[in-house]
């Protein structure tokens, strides 16, 4: 079997293509750059953009199955770099893994599809889309996802969609270094009285996830087909908490200042505000969905995971922060 992962060289991506080869299937990757670390490994490469279809239509050709990882992250920039990427190039993919008789595709979204601005407090995959956005990437992730699970309802092509809260572990060039800048930089605050709960997922569990739904989808599972499930590592953790442990790591003193939510809203709104009107690209200090994020709880209920896939998560967490500590420190030192 052949499964394409898009994004494989991202975090995500790369792990996936890991455990994916190392249960036997054939791998190809699409992104724009090489992988060297992977391609040694066995995993073919399509070298191009996710939105050309000359491009897409040639990583489809010959696969069972697809994971789609590619996207544009963050919480600032501008609508049509998010819509395109986000959404027109994940209808694009379904639409040429349909064409080229792709049995399943699973789609990796994010629990944010979901936030409103409102705690989120072990909530189900029953919980609604919002009706008002913080941010362009959680809107233009969503309209993907049900693009995804449309296709699946209606017979197109077997699709799921996993949705993984918070990607950590050795190796993170996202989370871990951004936590890091701002502290370095004296720009991270508490907001609110931080203990608010979150959810995070570990690398491992999140890739072993995703290899979980394409064997489920390649078996013509039909329970999964069309459903959208949160992915955690299945313990919550209050959220300042969390992040200073990274500090620790890392050798940097935890930060004492604090804000409160209201304050770190209404400035967010503000600073959105001045960047449009100004035209700034540069992300502000303060947003609505940062302030949201850092202040309110967001933490999942994994049953539908654990009763569809078969997933339940495998680390020890103890151990995992202990592969991350030198690296942290070592991060945090080459950091300006």
């Amino acid at each position: 079997m052949r499964v394409l992962v898009t994004g494989y060289g991202g975090f995500l991506g790369a792990e996936i293509c890991r455990q994916l080869v190392a249960a036997g299937y054939q791998v190809r990757g699409l992104a724009r750059s090489h992988h060297v670390q992977l391609e040694s490994i066995g995993v073919q490469v399509v070298q191009g953009d996710i939105r050309n279809r000359q491009v897409v239509e040639q990583a489809c050709h010959g696969c069972d199955a697809v994971v789609h990882t590619a996207a544009k992250a963050g919480v600032w920039g501008r609508w049509e770099d998010y819509y395109r990427i986000n959404t027109q190039a994940t209808e694009l993919l379904l639409e040429l893994a349909i064409a080229a008789n792709c049995r399943g595709l699973v789609y990796t979204s994010s629990p944010s599809v979901t936030f409103d601005g409102k705690h989120q407090s072990g909530v189900s995959e029953s919980v609604p889309y919002p009706t008002r956005w913080l941010c362009n990437y959680p809107q233009t992730k969503a309209l993907a996802e049900q693009a995804v699970i449309q296709a699946g309802r209606e017979g197109h092509i077997l699709t799921c969609s996993l949705r993984p809260h918070l990607i950590w572990g050795l190796g993170d060039p996202h989370l871990f270094p951004r936590v890091i800048q701002r502290t370095k930089a004296g720009k991270l605050r508490r907001v609110g009285d931080g203990n608010n709960l979150i959810d995070v997922v570990h690398v491992t569990n999140a890739a072993r996830a995703h290899v979980l739904a394409v064997e489920r989808l390649l078996n013509n599972d039909r329970k999964l087909n069309g459903h959208s499930l949160f992915i955690t590592d299945g313990k919550p953790h209050r959220c300042w908490d969390w992040l200073c442990r990274i500090i620790r790591a890392a050798g940097l003193e935890e930060p004492h200042k604090g804000i409160s939510f209201r304050s770190a809203y209404t400035l967010g709104a503000v600073l959105e505000a001045t960047y449009k009107l100004t035209k700034q690209s540069s992300e502000p200090a303060m947003t609505r969905f940062v302030a949201a994020q850092l202040a309110l709880d967001h933490y999942f209920s994994i049953g539908k995971a654990k009763e569809l896939l078969g997933y339940v998560p495998d680390i020890n967490e103890e151990v995992e922060w202990a592969r991350c500590d030198e690296w942290l420190h070592s991060l945090a030192a080459c950091q300006q």
